[in-house]
């Protein structure tokens, strides 16, 4: 899997759309267009007068978790399939998805404080978050441990955590459920390090501070497959812990634009384009097939 959409194939398709046809043969029909949801006027007068007029929905989204979100190549662009899953959405709904950097910790609260309309940042819907906001759920990861390359510390699973150092992202379910392992570690508890961001964990592991990090699926197998980091980094197991659901927090207070998300969603599943997104970041694995609302888990 690559960081962003598919470059050499992309350059296959261009070097080829510049050749010259040869012989004499009819071309071959040209491939069916990928389905696509079309614009729904209706879903866009639900839409809060704020958001219409301005025609921009603010997402806080933390860019250093790829495949979900992430810097593309020029280092200003975010790409990856919930800035693709967004721009699906604003077709539907008629205004564009504009996402801006925000550290995962600070999401809900920059939510909270108005200087955005939408978290969308792999962030796993809980009955915990939902005491803070409404959840469209639009995916399905599990928690995955990552050590590195030729993993030195023989790392198999959560109790072999125990007495090491581990480190993870501030306020995301990882964190929670390293403080669940430490049940498992009476005589030598794990010592969680905590970063701000996903980008400074990594670090710590790579550079031997930490014997493992947490991530969601998705993210783990792209780094560990990634040409650029395989070399770095690997899966202890091919185990997810615990299950859930990703989904896009919106304000209590903001049940239209609840309403709005949740229907375009489910017309973007209905179309194929959603399994069209998914597949062209190699998750199809997480797609879901009805768009709920707080569906997610206690933890």
């Amino acid at each position: 899997m690559t960081s962003r959409l598919r470059p050499r194939v992309l350059a296959a398709l261009l070097l080829l759309a510049a050749l010259p046809a040869c012989g004499t043969a009819e071309p071959e029909a040209a491939a069916a267009a990928a389905p696509q949801a079309s614009y729904d006027e209706g879903l866009y007068a639900r839409l809060p007068a704020e958001v219409r007029d301005r025609g921009v929905v603010r997402v806080a989204t933390d860019a250093t978790y790829p495949p979900a979100s992430s810097y593309g190549e020029d280092g200003r662009t975010i790409v990856g399939f919930e800035p693709d899953l967004a721009a699906a959405l604003g077709r539907v709904l008629g205004v564009s998805f504009e996402f801006v950097v925000t550290d995962f910790a600070d999401t809900l609260p920059a939510l909270q404080q108005g200087t955005a309309d939408v978290v969308m940042s792999a962030m796993t819907d809980t009955v915990d978050r939902q005491a803070r906001a409404d959840f469209i759920d639009y995916f399905s990861a599990g928690t995955s441990i990552i050590v590195q390359r030729g993993n030195p510390h023989g790392i198999s699973d959560l109790r072999t955590l125990c007495g090491k150092t581990v480190a993870a992202e501030q306020a995301t379910v990882q964190v929670d459920l390293l403080e669940r392992a430490q049940r498992s570690c009476p005589d030598a508890p794990i010592v969680v390090s905590q970063f701000s961001d996903n980008a400074s964990a990594l670090v710590e592991l790579r550079t031997g501070r930490a014997a493992a990090v947490l991530n969601d699926y998705p993210p783990a197998a792209e780094l560990t497959t990634h040409p650029r980091t395989s070399a770095d980094f690997q899966l202890a197991s091919t185990v997810q812990y615990e299950p859930g659901l990703y989904g896009m927090a919106v304000r209590k207070s903001d049940p239209a634009l609840r309403d709005a998300l949740q229907e375009a969603l489910a017309r973007l599943v209905r179309s194929g384009e959603y399994a069209d997104v998914l597949a062209t970041w190699d998750v199809a694995s997480g797609a879901i097939s009805r768009v709920s609302v707080n569906g997610g888990s206690p933890t």
